[in-house]
């Protein structure tokens, strides 16, 4: 079937995705995502605790156009970039056109001035959904593990 969701589709996706950011490729992150879609940022007490607010929230991937937007044309924040290691995801639910997966990530910041520290940890929930041949995220709930998160969280996780 031309739209079953594999694991090797998967991994495809979150590669690209990772790639977008980590190379300052920021425009392509929104192609990720649906139109209509969920990303959330949030702490792993905040998760348990079912808040649904985030430290980001967007509900339509025009929200994350506008992020973007004003990450390249209005923010102020000091020049960083991030280095993402991933792990595999896995798979917890997988059905027709929809399939559900937990990968745990790690986030390297690195400053202007070269200076290295870790920035995030935590686990991506994620809901991936057929259009047509491509695979696209519906939702991303980026769950930090620490409740402690930088301020200058300015580029997507």
């Amino acid at each position: 079937m031309a739209g079953a969701i594999t694991l090797e589709r998967i991994l495809a996706l979150q590669a690209a995705y990772i790639r977008s950011i980590d190379n300052n490729e920021l425009e392509a992150w929104p192609g990720f995502f649906l139109g209509r879609c969920l990303y959330v940022v949030t702490s792993a007490e905040n998760h348990k605790n079912g808040f649904p607010a985030g430290i980001i929230y967007a509900d339509t991937k025009d929200m994350l156009i506008d992020r973007v937007a004003s990450l390249r044309q209005a923010n102020i924040y000091e020049k960083q970039s991030y280095r993402h290691i991933v792990g595999l995801p896995h798979v917890t639910k997988n059905g027709g056109d929809e399939a559900e997966s937990e990968t745990p990530f790690i986030v390297m910041r690195v400053m202007h001035d070269g200076e290295t520290s870790v920035f995030a940890t935590g686990i991506y929930l994620d809901t991936y959904r057929a259009a047509g041949t491509e695979l696209k995220l519906a939702k991303r709930v980026v769950v930090c593990d620490s409740s402690r998160v930088d301020t200058l969280m300015a580029l997507p996780l």
